[in-house]
């Protein structure tokens, strides 16, 4: 019998399918496993080339086969697509992922440990609950429109509002009213805490981190930024330059070319959504900062004069995650170029 050389492996959640072939690929092996199964059948199989697609558990399994000495390979769900050849099922997507992972131009996604998925995991964690209060605020606002109380605008000012639900002296709020925006104040503040607490983590963490420090030296990285780039991105080495690296971030134009006409769209927003936010948010403050001041970059000076706020927040924005990609590959820390007086420039 020949040796299996390449295993297609399809994830699910308790039936897995494999696809094997041999060198010349003769197909030599294709059936289903269950979940308890997969482990004891790598165990056994030979070292191989294992090709799976990143979804999720997909780096457990990746981290967990190739323990066993096998070579595993993970690949974007989107570039295996085009390799199945008609119809959906479990057999057709294994077939599927054991071709799509021998191509030569195949880009491959670095399979992370378990430290640095737990670090991801505390920056979604954050999200979630600034995203659960962020609609918890919102709902407060509403419901007090309607009884005519407003506050200025800003998280900030939502304190004023919880102040007059927990006034019970103030006559302009019904009981059943009160106690229903009790509930809501309250938790806001729960989520504030809670925020409070894996923030104070994050930067704790950042402090002790010798790379989010150099990172945070950039005009528009926070410690937040800097550990969402060292969870989301653990082998920045993969990429060729930092203009891949922004590519990869979706901070570049979109191109609808053909015929040797080239069209260059809205940016297009391929990347990890998290930390491209976290750039353009560092990139809008910065921004603010720079108009009206006289020391102020030149280039952002003359961005601002040209295009419109948004679109020079996202070029700064690029232009950082090229910063953020020199920096991890080739050390150092970020240099401010002083600013030039009109007359010099």
């Amino acid at each position: 019998m020949k040796q299996i050389t390449i295993i297609g492996l399809d994830l699910a959640k308790q039936i897995f399918q494999i696809h094997g072939v041999d060198a010349e690929g003769n197909v030599i092996i294709n059936r289903k496993l269950r979940r308890a199964e997969v482990l004891r059948f790598f165990e056994k199989t030979p070292p191989c080339l294992v090709g799976i697609e990143a979804c999720g558990s997909a780096h457990y399994w990746a981290r967990e086969i190739a323990a066993l000495g096998h070579d595993v390979r993970m690949m974007p769900p989107a570039y295996v697509k085009p390799f199945v050849k008609r119809g959906k099922t479990d057999a057709a997507d294994a077939e599927a992922i054991s071709e799509a992972v021998t191509r030569k131009s195949m880009r491959f996604v670095p399979i992370k440990s378990a430290e640095q998925q737990a670090a991801s995991m505390m920056l979604k964690t954050r999200t979630l609950l600034v995203s659960q209060k962020t609609q918890a605020i919102n709902a407060l606002r509403a419901h007090l429109s309607e009884l005519g109380i407003i506050a200025a605008v800003g998280a900030g000012k939502v304190a004023t509002l919880i102040e007059i639900v927990r006034d019970e002296a103030d006559g302009r709020l019904p009981r059943a009213a009160r106690l229903a925006l009790m509930e809501i104040a309250d938790q806001i503040e729960t989520l504030t805490r809670q925020i409070e607490k894996l923030e104070r983590e994050v930067v704790a963490e950042a402090r002790r981190d010798a790379d989010m420090r150099r990172l945070a030296t950039i005009p528009g990285v926070g410690a937040i930024t800097a550990a969402a780039t060292k969870a989301f991105v653990p082998d920045p080495a993969a990429f060729r330059s930092g203009r891949h690296f922004a590519a990869w971030l979706g901070l570049t134009p979109k191109p609808h070319s053909s015929g040797g006409k080239e069209r260059l769209g809205r940016i297009s927003k391929m990347g990890n959504p998290m930390l491209r936010s976290l750039l353009v948010v560092g990139a809008t403050s910065v921004l603010r900062h720079a108009r009206g001041k006289a020391n102020a970059s030149q280039w952002l000076i003359g961005l601002l004069a040209r295009r419109p706020f948004k679109v020079a927040a996202v070029a700064l924005a690029n232009k950082m995650a090229r910063i953020i990609w020199a920096l991890l590959v080739k050390g150092g820390i970020y240099r401010k170029v002083e600013a030039m007086s009109p007359a010099s420039a």
